[in-house]
């Protein structure tokens, strides 16, 4: 999976701005606790991760990084990778293949996916009846959702 370049003006930057601090603050909260300090690499690969739409692979941020001669080494990355899932800001979704693919999952962000086992292909939906359905069931027992996932695995034919 192919990372494209993240622009540097988007209409979305309001949106991004809000959404930005938490991720950090969550971010460095968890290193903190694990006597870990929130460096400009790990700040690189958080950002370029929010940048994300949709899945994507640890070796896609590798390349990513190498191509941009950033010095973020593919050991950092993967570390990285470990410690934002252990946040709970990333999460690996299965989809029967070698390689793994890891999502955002902070936030009240749909996390609706259809997998085609056969090809690998993968297809993020927004379903708003599961959205207005999470967000009744929580409202029930006096809770927020952090967010939420659903995957669909398909087979053509």
């Amino acid at each position: 999976m192919r990372l494209d370049p993240i622009p540097q003006n988007t209409s979305d930057e309001e949106t991004l701005g809000e959404i930005l601090p938490p991720l950090c603050a969550v971010f460095r909260q968890h290193l903190r606790k694990g006597g870990l300090k929130y460096t400009p690499e790990r700040a690189q690969i958080l950002d370029t991760i929010i940048h994300v739409d949709g899945l994507f692979e640890a070796d896609s941020l590798v390349e990513r990084f190498r191509t941009e001669r950033s010095g973020v080494s593919k050991a950092t990355i993967y570390r990285t990778l470990k410690l934002l899932e252990e946040a709970g800001i990333i999460q690996r979704v299965p989809i029967e293949r070698e390689q793994i693919h890891y999502q955002l999952v902070y936030g009240n962000k749909a996390n609706t996916l259809i997998v085609d086992v056969g090809s690998g292909e993968v297809e993020a939906i927004e379903v708003p009846e599961l959205i207005a359905l999470r967000d009744r069931l929580c409202a029930e027992r006096g809770v927020v959702a952090d967010g939420y996932r659903l995957q669909v695995f398909v087979r053509r034919g």
